[in-house]
């Protein structure tokens, strides 16, 4: 048998497969943010399709740490309902599933949160000016909101919770030069930067416990100016190790990166040898990091992934659009068809999402439809 059908442990968490759902934007909650049954759906049919692990898209742990509309939040106890329905239906399936939880930082919509987006710092791109700075207290509330946040998810029924600290949300935004020009205990050197992020972290395990599985993920790189690099992740990495992250996944890029390393880049991945986008930082990790590694970006291909597996480049592949494309695509591989996903990388499954209307392969759509 493959290794990507090993039965697996992060923690108190027993997967079946290898395979991870890397959490994606569904733009299916209420307007509120609560979850309803096309949430619910989603999550059935992909527990279905044979995932071993569904981390769901970020849900916000305070109302003006939104990002996108139509997003999950966790900030209120009464969101606890809808999202236990979500849970349910996963593990009556024999599924995992893991609750993202995330605050937007200068990157939340002021016109959901009614509020200026605070960053780090004062931050300014192409002459205009994108938030202010965070305060000491609004740092310490934000520490608080993620304790409560993997309360509310472990009362719902996850299997465990994922801080979100890439793509340049909050604690992306603390760690990387770019964003945080901070002078004091928040900024300047590394150990400094993270510690927002750690605080959290800290805060998550007091409430939780230790045999609550605490996911984290991470930029390899930010591809900016000024931005984390490979080293970083690397510090950044064993950092979290010590401080007893029990899975890190990694991915990379900003919004203000260059568009070909986005972390959700357009064009179609055609050969072997364009997937896997953060190869080289997988590697590194490996050599000093001893946590298991998630590594997500690219992989269209069940070769591809059997390969990044047996070789000890990760301990588990995360897909994201090849599942919005084909949600059964884990059981379509075990059968032993090993073609390609379909997906072409055009994006467009965001769009509904906008709408409310939440996501779906619009490409898939207009072929059923010839």
């Amino acid at each position: 048998m493959s290794k990507l059908f090993e039965t697996t442990n992060i923690n108190s968490m027993t997967l079946k497969n290898r395979f991870v759902r890397s959490a994606t934007w569904e733009g299916m909650a209420d307007e509120d943010g609560k979850c309803n049954s096309k949430m619910t759906a989603l999550m059935r049919n992909l527990t279905k399709g044979g995932i071993g692990l569904i981390i769901t898209g970020h849900a916000h742990v305070l109302p003006d740490g939104q990002a996108s509309p139509f997003q999950t939040g966790i900030h209120r106890n009464d969101f606890v309902h809808g999202l236990k329905q979500v849970t349910e239906v996963v593990h009556n399936e024999g599924g995992k599933i893991v609750l993202q939880i995330a605050h937007a930082g200068c990157q939340a919509l002021q016109r959901f949160t009614c509020k200026e987006p605070a960053g780090p710092s004062i931050f300014e791109y192409k002459g205009k000016v994108i938030c202010r700075e965070i305060t000491y207290e609004e740092i310490h509330e934000i520490v608080k909101a993620f304790g409560k946040a993997a309360e509310r998810a472990r009362d719902a029924g996850f299997d465990g919770v994922q801080i979100h600290g890439a793509h340049g949300y909050l604690f992306s935004q603390f760690l990387s030069p770019f964003y945080n020009k901070r002078t004091d205990e928040y900024g300047g050197h590394l150990e400094n930067r993270i510690r927002p992020f750690i605080d959290a972290l800290r805060e998550i395990r007091k409430i939780v416990g230790d045999d609550y599985p605490v996911l984290v993920k991470v930029n390899s790189q930010d591809y900016v100016d000024n931005g984390l690099n490979i080293k970083d992740m690397v510090k950044i990495s064993k950092i979290l190790q010590q401080e007893g992250a029990d899975a890190i996944e990694l991915s990379g890029g900003t919004i203000h990166a260059d568009r070909t390393r986005v972390p959700v880049r357009a064009g179609n991945i055609d050969t072997e040898e364009k997937e896997v986008f953060y190869r080289e930082a997988a590697m590194a990790y490996k050599e000093d990091v001893d946590v298991p590694l998630m590594l997500v970006g690219g992989v269209r291909s069940y070769n591809v992934a059997e390969k990044l597996v047996h070789n000890g480049i990760t301990d588990y592949v995360s897909l994201s659009r090849p599942l919005i494309r084909e949600p059964d695509i884990i059981n379509r591989w075990k059968s032993g068809d090993h073609s390609k996903s379909t997906c072409i990388s055009c994006n467009a499954c965001f769009k509904p999402g906008v709408k409310g209307n939440g996501i779906y392969c619009v490409a898939l759509k207009k072929e059923q439809a010839k």
